[in-house]
């Protein structure tokens, strides 16, 4: 199949994972969306096909969705499945049914049938009958032989969905899009939707991406934990593994782009926090390689100095320079991708069906049907997205020369392909009497208040501060704090010098976030056009507009998902997450709540 080209979709549901079904229908060529329910995985030990076994998810709670190639996409949804199931939006082809059904869970089987779906179901049972039957798939008993299920299902019972009211499939979507802004969300959009075969514009007003919130040396890449598993612990995991997946499929962190999987130390406040974070994985028995507990004394070693209390330790969490990540996205775009840098996008006009993008002097520099806004902050200076509530959080990162006696010329140590922004101010050597003292050198990522990193290119990161103004300029009070925090995580008398002697170096950028500290992701809301709205579909959008924004410190982890969310949306396939979390994400959700209060 040529790359690019588009084909139908098949979208077959299976409620127990098997790779032999999965393999035999991914055998049959063409565009797969396989979706697979699982109380537990199995050991990716057991899996036979190696790329399978490659990219095979940890066996925790929530969808996982597995990238095999450009035509055959898994999803893994792991959980009981009266709960999975009811949270799934789908269009489904075909079902392997696997399980007993009850009234309710057959009425959810409708709701994602297509007209026509075919249901194959285990040995014959007249409840079993009865609930499909009432619930519109016309019932009959029957051989599967010649299909995929013949060793499984003989006798089975072969089921068609016969939709009472019409079906109407979603429109094919016109495969072009312009993107505004080039950081981390652009760029993974970028990289996603050309993927897929669509033509991509991508805007940005400086010279290179990833140059506003982007722009730090290092992000750091960990989930989130919580004792009840609330919504922001689930999103984290799903993104940060996700992630973790689509890096590995790229080649790899320290491979094709900058950074390490070095791990993430995460270390309690205090005793009463430690016993917190002991607790919770008790409770979750999350696999070792996810999350684990390090005792003070594994700690300590991991730190080089003392710590009277252990942590969470995230093996498969690290660095990545955002930089360097973005590249490396938009390489892969190849000609599908045309980048218009040194452009600033600062009006759109929706013209027939499609949206035009204007710059500062009115001139057109794009237009397409379909337009996402992923420039942080600066997506509020768009007119449609005004209403947006959009906070600028001040964030300094200090950097911190492993060699404080090194040219300031070789302060940071980058590639060429990279250009730093003007922000990040070289360290400048200070004749001593004394040996300058020297940052911690780590072989992981350490954080609590504040997080440190072990040095790329001779420099340690440490930060980052959160203030409520507009100042790009460094300032000695923010490395004050930083330093201040980065002792209290590493204790010892050279840590705790730094901060009254390290030169000011580091770098200040603009972080986007929103009430709820969580993404937006998907249509724009017309705050313009809404009047009484009750529940989110009634909220009202922009044609063809779209956003990803408010990604705050963890856009790193955030990007990738929020991309493949929204290709889904656009492309009506099947989304990577439960609805509850596609809600959780929706940018009108803002709206629905303004208008509730009104109400």
């Amino acid at each position: 199949m040529p790359k690019g080209a588009q084909v139908t979709m098949r979208v077959v549901l299976d409620t127990e994972f098997s790779e032999e079904r999965f393999a035999a229908a991914r055998a049959q060529g063409g565009r797969l969306h396989y979706i697979a329910a699982a109380t537990a995985l199995p050991v990716a030990d057991t899996l036979v096909d190696a790329s399978l076994r490659a990219a095979w998810p940890l066996n925790v709670p929530g969808f996982h969705r597995v990238i095999l190639d450009d035509a055959v996409t898994l999803d893994l949804l792991v959980g009981a499945l009266d709960a999975v199931l009811p949270q799934l939006s789908a269009r489904v082809d075909a079902f392997h049914l696997h399980t007993a059904v009850t009234p309710p869970l057959a009425r959810t089987l409708a709701r994602l049938a297509v007209q026509g779906a075919t249901l194959h179901a285990r040995a014959p049972d007249e409840a079993l009958v009865w609930a499909l039957t009432a619930a519109g798939f016309a019932c009959r008993l029957g051989s599967a032989a010649g299909s995929v299920l013949a060793e499984d299902f003989a006798p089975d019972i072969i089921a068609v969905y016969r939709s009472r009211k019409p079906q109407v499939a979603p429109p094919e979507p016109v495969r072009r899009a312009v993107i505004i802004g080039a950081g981390v969300a652009g760029s993974s959009a970028a990289h996603r939707l050309c993927a897929r075969g669509w033509q991509v514009t991508l805007i940005e007003r400086h010279a290179q991406p990833a140059q506003e919130a982007s722009g730090n040396l290092a992000g750091i890449f960990m989930p989130l934990l919580s004792k009840d598993d609330n919504i922001p612990t689930r999103l984290s995991r799903a993104a940060y593994l996700f992630a973790l997946r689509e890096w590995r499929r790229m080649g790899g962190a320290g491979k094709v782009f900058m950074g390490d999987d070095c791990g993430v130390l995460q270390l309690a406040r205090d005793a009463k926090h430690a016993k917190i974070q002991q607790d919770v994985l008790a409770q979750w028995a999350y696999p070792q390689e996810y999350a684990r507990w390090a005792d003070a004394q594994e700690a300590s070693a991991l730190i080089g100095a003392a710590t009277p209390h252990g942590g969470w330790l995230f093996a498969q969490g690290g660095w990545a320079r955002p930089s360097s990540l973005c590249e490396a996205m938009l390489a892969a775009c190849g000609e599908r991708l045309q980048r218009l840098f040194c452009n600033e996008a600062q009006e759109l006009q929706r013209v027939g069906d499609e949206w035009q993008v204007h710059g500062p002097d009115g001139a057109i520099l794009a237009a397409a049907p379909t337009v996402i806004l992923a420039s942080g902050a600066s997506a509020g200076n768009i007119a449609q997205a005004a209403e947006l509530p959009l906070s600028r959080l001040r964030g300094q990162v200090t950097h911190l020369p492993v060699d404080p006696a090194a040219p300031a010329a070789a302060v940071p140590a980058t590639p060429a392909a990279e250009v730093l922004p003007a922000t990040i101010a070289p360290a400048v050597s200070v004749p001593r009497a004394s040996p300058a003292p020297r940052p911690p050198v780590l072989p992981l990522v350490v954080c609590r208040e504040a997080y440190v990193t072990p040095p790329s290119g001779g420099i340690v990161c440490a930060g980052a501060t959160y203030d409520n103004d507009d100042d790009p300029a460094l300032r000695a009070s923010s490395q004050l704090e930083n330093l201040t925090r980065l002792a209290e995580i590493i204790p010892g008398e050279e840590v705790a010098a730094l901060a009254h002697s390290a030169p000011l170096a580091g770098r200040v950028g603009f972080r986007c976030a929103a009430p709820d500290r969580l993404p937006l992701a998907g249509a724009l809301p017309d705050y313009l056009n809404s009047g009484r709205i009750e529940f989110l579909p009634e909220v009202p959008r922009h044609a063809g507009l779209h956003c990803l924004l408010g990604y705050a410190s963890r856009g790193l982890i955030w990007a990738p998902l929020m991309a493949e969310l929204l290709v889904s949306q656009l492309e009506h396939t099947p989304p990577p997450l439960e609805a509850a979390l596609v809600d959780a994400l929706d940018p009108g959700r803002f709206l629905l709540k303004q208008r509730r209060r009104e109400q």
